[in-house]
């Protein structure tokens, strides 16, 4: 595999990341914002699981692009 499809293979996860971060850290109206680190089911925006479960995916993406180059060298 050459440099290059290296290079694209581990840019594209690394973006469908940016992409599911950003959409779920855009501005939301809420009355008060969440205290605690891990949203309770009372405060977790819509969408929350699915952006979650689209970063995970993301990841493990990533990983496997940077495993499947680490074994091309």
């Amino acid at each position: 595999m050459t440099r290059a499809r290296r290079a694209a293979a581990c840019a594209l996860p690394a973006a469908a990341l940016l992409a599911a971060v950003t959409a779920g850290c855009a501005p939301r109206n809420t009355a008060s914002p969440a205290t605690s680190s891990a949203p309770s089911s009372a405060t977790t925006p819509s969408g929350y699981e699915q952006m979650l479960q689209k970063v995970n995916a993301a990841e493990s993406a990533a990983a496997s692009a940077e495993q499947d180059a680490a074994q091309d060298d």
